[in-house]
């Protein structure tokens, strides 16, 4: 199976590939895009990845008669930080990238993240090529231009790490999701990335792709390769249209706001020390599991504003627990302070708040300023004392 999704923004519109085996041929790839063949490229690596696959993506590239350079970074929020896009940005210098030349960015939502940062920024602005591999890149960081890193602050002696404060809108020249990469993935990671997919079966509009997901959650679960093709396809062309509409997240109502369902809470939560998956012996939290409890304490939310009624919490709550995706967190702070570190969001306008809550099946909305007792239900939902 392969598909081909185009975002579609005018003269800056990019397709994504979808397919087991799409990084076959990605020199080749490349020069369409760019409509020639670039004399050199910067590959930046998540070092979790086989090295045999990277060493296919370089030979491939290599091949053709560029030439190569390559740098790496081992992913974590912590190096996802302006001393990372230092190092890469003299990485780009020292491989003697000129305006034309890209960076391929070979790793999940971190790498891409950071990759596309730089690309943004070095002289001005030269091309990004997404290749992700994961299921939470594909289906979502490395679709739609955002890109930047996180930002270290102190307030009032309290230390924050703040999610995505720096960064710029840079679309990629082309998206390359390649299904067979997911097969190297820790089963944690993969399943991380289910949150992001359950997140847009909340705001597709319909029922359609929530009842998808959950008629195809045991072949998800099983990584069947053609159910995967299937599954990333959908969520690319929900994104895609979202992305499409509303670029730089600038609508008045709903827009690409709605892609946040859920993460104004786990932004306030993952970066935590000390927080883990509710029963689990695991560390931290990723960012899919983050995603999965914030829809959690979305829905709590929604369900105290009376912007839903009681079906859809029960809905969502058996789909995560099918696909093993956490629905609350242990060591958390108390909701009243969890609630402050919830101002610190990047989307607080004017020091309030901005919530998006589902409203239906496949439905939510922005509510600016929420009441503090629908956000304090949220927290409460999750485990917060």
């Amino acid at each position: 199976m392969s598909e081909t999704v185009q975002v579609a923004l005018s003269d800056r519109s990019y397709d994504v590939r979808i397919a087991v085996g799409a990084l076959d041929g990605i020199a080749g790839q490349i020069e369409r895009v760019l409509g020639a063949r670039p004399g050199r490229a910067l590959l930046i690596i998540d070092e979790g990845i086989p090295a045999d696959r990277v060493e296919a993506v370089a030979s491939d590239i290599r091949a053709s008669g560029i030439t190569l350079s390559r740098t790496s970074v081992n992913p974590s929020e912590s190096l996802k930080s302006l001393d990372t896009y230092e190092r890469f940005l003299r990485a780009a210098a020292e491989a003697r990238l000129e305006r034309n030349d890209p960076i391929i960015a070979l790793g999940g939502g971190i790498v891409g993240d950071l990759s596309g940062f730089v690309a943004a920024s070095y002289r001005r602005g030269i091309p990004i090529i997404q290749a992700p591999t994961t299921l939470l890149s594909m289906v979502d960081a490395s679709v739609g231009g955002k890109t930047g890193v996180n930002l270290s602050a102190d307030f009032g002696g309290r230390r924050r790490l703040l999610k995505n404060f720096v960064g710029a809108f840079h679309q990629p020249r082309l998206v390359i999701a390649d299904i067979g990469m997911l097969a190297s993935l820790d089963p944690r990671v993969f399943r991380a990335g289910l949150g992001e997919c359950v997140k847009h079966a909340m705001i597709s509009g319909s029922d359609e792709l929530l009842a998808w997901t959950e008629a195809n959650a045991d072949a998800i679960l099983a990584q069947d390769p053609s159910t995967l093709a299937g599954l990333v396809t959908r969520s690319v062309r929900l994104k895609a249209g979202v992305v499409a509409g509303d670029e730089r997240e600038t609508a008045s109502e709903g827009g690409r706001a709605l892609l946040n369902l859920g993460h104004t809470f786990a932004h306030a939560i993952e970066t935590l020390e000390g927080v883990s998956p509710s029963g689990s012996d695991a560390a931290g939290l990723q960012h899919g599991e983050g995603v999965a409890i914030g829809l959690v304490a979305a829905l709590a939310a929604g369900e105290n504003l009376g912007t839903i009624g009681a079906n859809l919490a029960p809905r969502i709550r058996t789909l995560l627990d099918r696909l093993a995706l956490p629905m609350s967190a242990e060591g958390l702070l108390p909701a009243d302070a969890l609630m402050s570190a919830m101002l610190d969001d990047k989307k607080t306008t004017g020091g309030r708040l901005r919530l998006i809550v589902p409203t239906g099946v496949g439905l939510a909305r922005v509510i600016d300023d929420p009441d503090p007792a629908s956000v304090r239900a949220g927290l409460l939902a999750i485990g917060a004392p």
